[in-house]
């Protein structure tokens, strides 16, 4: 299989992960009015399973190093499969609580509070077991960084939205955060230490977000079918509305951003070997940057602000880079 063998590419891999990360909405925008979120999301989740067995039967059942995907997922453990299957269900739950706080309170007050705490907590989590692997310093003061620029955007988000906060919405955010900030621990101890020499009963790490994947579509079935019979606005959805309201573009539309999403979950558990859970976790939630691109440069929603959303804008883009960098120089330094 395909191993990363050095800090540049594992950071290149995690700067993939963020453009993905913050991206894949991108696909919801383009089906929201035809498509209830519930009816998008049974795409998106197989858009990550389809993803992630391209690359078990590809890069990651070549070569001689580790273990090739099929024997690796066949030999390993109860307790291997308990935690990326864990992992799954967390992520599941947090992400479609992050879209309902966002139908509650609006972008500006629940993405910030969710990904701010998750990337915080986050990184915290993924640094506690291997403290001695990072630069202290340099990797809290980028991931403060980071969090005032998410502070920023929220605040700039605000001077052209509508709507009052929602105390229940802010709570979901919360919750949210919480459960974001440890989904990806949980993958990362499914799988063996050593990449190179496989741990008896440990998941590679391309069997490791195949299993993580399943996870999301189980849970589904009790989450998202949730989010289908009491949505947050709107009538409630059915299955027979996925089939029979569903084109075919619209559900390749919801595969791709499954697809997208899954990219940048592989490319960053395949880096934190090298570069570290914390550092390749903390990178990836800095998409909150990538969707800010998105909303500013593409989809217009900061046109008619006022002036000084420019200047808060612009030291939000200056706060994220640094911290984005200092993060980075926590291996290095």
């Amino acid at each position: 299989m395909y191993i990363v063998d050095s800090y540049p590419v594992a950071v290149l891999f995690c700067i993939v992960t963020m453009l993905c990360w913050g991206s894949w909405a991108n696909t919801q925008k383009l089906a929201y009015k035809e498509w209830g979120f519930p009816l998008f999301y049974w795409d998106y989740t197989l858009g990550v399973i389809i993803l992630s067995l391209i690359f078990g039967f590809t890069i990651g059942s070549m070569g001689e190093n580790g273990e090739a995907f099929l024997p690796n997922l066949m030999g390993a453990s109860s307790k291997a499969f308990l935690y990326a299957l864990l992992g799954g269900v967390i992520f599941n739950i947090a992400n479609l609580l992050l879209v309902a706080a966002i139908e509650i309170a609006g972008m500006a007050i629940a993405f910030p509070i969710g990904i701010g705490l998750a990337l915080v907590l986050g990184v915290f989590n993924n640094y506690l077991p291997n403290p001695g692997d990072y630069q202290t310093f340099y990797l809290f003061l980028g991931v403060a960084l980071v969090t005032v620029a998410i502070i920023i955007n929220a605040m700039a988000y605000k001077n052209v939205s509508k709507g009052s906060k929602s105390t229940k919405g802010i709570l979901i955010s919360l919750v949210a955060g919480i459960l974001m900030s440890f989904f990806y621990r949980f993958v990362a101890n499914s799988m063996s230490p050593d990449l190179i020499n496989i741990t008896p009963g440990t998941f590679t790490p391309y069997s490791a977000v195949f299993v993580f994947s399943i996870g999301i579509f189980i849970s589904n079935f009790v989450f998202n079918y949730y989010f289908m019979r009491k949505p947050i606005s709107g009538n409630p959805l059915t299955f027979r509305m996925y089939f029979q309201q569903g084109t075919p573009r619209l559900h390749l539309v919801g595969i791709f951003g499954g697809m997208i999403w899954s990219l940048g979950m592989m490319l960053s558990i395949m880096s934190g070997d090298v570069a570290g859970y914390a550092i390749s976790y903390g990178l990836g939630q800095g998409a909150t940057l990538v969707a800010a691109i998105w909303g500013v440069f593409v989809w217009k929603e900061f046109s008619g602000a006022p002036k000084r959303t420019n200047l808060m804008l612009t030291a939000m883009f200056a706060f994220f880079i640094i911290g984005l960098a200092l993060i980075i120089l926590a291996r290095l330094a």
